[in-house]
Order: C-alpha cells, then structure tokens, then sequence
C-alpha cells in the first residue's frame, strides 16, 4: 500500500499516547535495564502476560540476577517463585535457565547481538528476538505482537492473517528508520486506542487514514 502515509500516521500517534504506559520493554530500558540480556529475559517474562505484571515480575528477578551468570546460578525452585504472576512459570524458568547456560557455555558469558543467534535460543521467536536487539541496541528491527498486527490490518496497510506473516510484509514496506518506532508506537496505540473490540474511532487521531477494515462497532 505505497500512498499510505506512514511516517505522518506515526507522527500523529505520538502525542496520542503519551498518556498512557509505555510498553513494557521500553519502559524497563529507561529504568535502566538495557542490556541486550535483560530486554530478552523481560521479552520471555512477557510472553502470553500483561505489560502491568511484566514490569513488576521483571524488576522483581533482576533483583536477585541480572546477568547470564547470575541467572545460571539459579536452580528453577529458586528461579520459579520470582516469576509467579507471569504466564506458565514454570516453563519460562527452565528456558531461561537454558539461555543463560548457554550464553555461559558458547559465548563467554555476553549474549551476541545477533538475530540468528539469539532466534536459535530455545523459547526466543521472532517478536523477542527483534525487540530485543531493537530497544538494547539500537538495531533496526521489527517487533510484531498482537496489538501491531491488529492495528496495521485494520488501516488496511497490510493484509495478512498472522503476526509472522505481519512481519514479513512491514520489513518490505516500512522504512527502516520508522522499524523500531512500529511496537513503540502501535502497542500502546492499540492497547488503549485501536482496541481490539469496540476501537475509539471518534477520538483516534489517525482516522483519516483507516480503513478500519474488519470494525463493526466502535466508540
């Protein structure tokens, strides 16, 4: 959809939500846990689970280990009761623990800045993987969950039916200086404006250019 005017729509959502939290990862970062491996432990933390436990869950285990040796030297009976709050505890432990043994094992203990490596991980996708090196380390990458993958379909700037299939699409269409600003922008924006039921059509700065493909009831 080359006419649709991406980096305008962007700019007039900015301002629109800075009322509201930002999204997890971003909002960890600025407290100061912006290390590539703290972005992809609170990336796992939030897998399948709210921003407003994610934050607390997250800054309740760096407490006690920040880094991949420190989260190595974890036993899941120790490494599980941080997580509670979050979804499936108990998995999320042992893959943790697994990244950072390996971390440990085949990379001296410093997590590269690498998607191909860092999507080779057990437990590490695409949306983690992306937003992670995005917000740790300034590489241009698109992070794809459901609120973006919702919201790019209903302006009608991609057609898709999964957040993978989002993904792909946005990389070729979307300049790369804008890749990061996509979750950024588009998570808060669709968690608090573009919902995923009943949407704030009449307030949403950006309704000019939505097609609002798919919206049969709004406010």
């Amino acid at each position: 959809m080359t006419s649709f005017l991406l980096d305008t729509v962007l700019a007039a959502i900015e301002p629109a939500i800075a009322q509201y939290p930002k999204a997890a990862m971003f909002d960890l970062s600025e407290r100061g846990y912006n290390s590539l491996f703290e972005q992809l432990i609170s990336c796992i933390v939030s897998i399948r689970t709210l921003d407003e436990t994610t934050i607390p869950v997250s800054l309740r285990l760096f407490d006690v280990a920040r880094t991949p040796a420190e989260l190595a030297a974890l036993s899941p009976d120790e490494l599980i009761p941080l997580l509670y709050g979050t979804t499936y505890p108990d998995q999320k432990a042992y893959t943790m623990i697994g990244i950072a043994q390996r971390v440990m094992n085949d990379f001296g203990g410093e997590l590269p800045a690498d998607y191909t490596v860092l999507t080779s991980l057990k437990g590490v996708g695409p949306k983690c993987a992306n937003l992670a090196l995005g917000v740790a380390t300034g590489q241009a990458a698109i992070s794809v969950d459901v609120h973006v993958h919702r919201v790019v379909n209903r302006w009608g700037y991609v057609q898709t039916k999964t957040p993978e299939q989002t993904l792909t699409v946005l990389e070729k269409q979307v300049p790369v200086a804008q890749w990061i600003n996509i979750n950024r922008l588009l998570m808060p924006f669709g968690k608090h404006i573009c919902t995923g039921t009943l949407p704030h059509c009449s307030t949403c700065p950006v309704l000019q250019y939505c097609a609002q493909v798919g919206v049969e009831k709004h406010r």
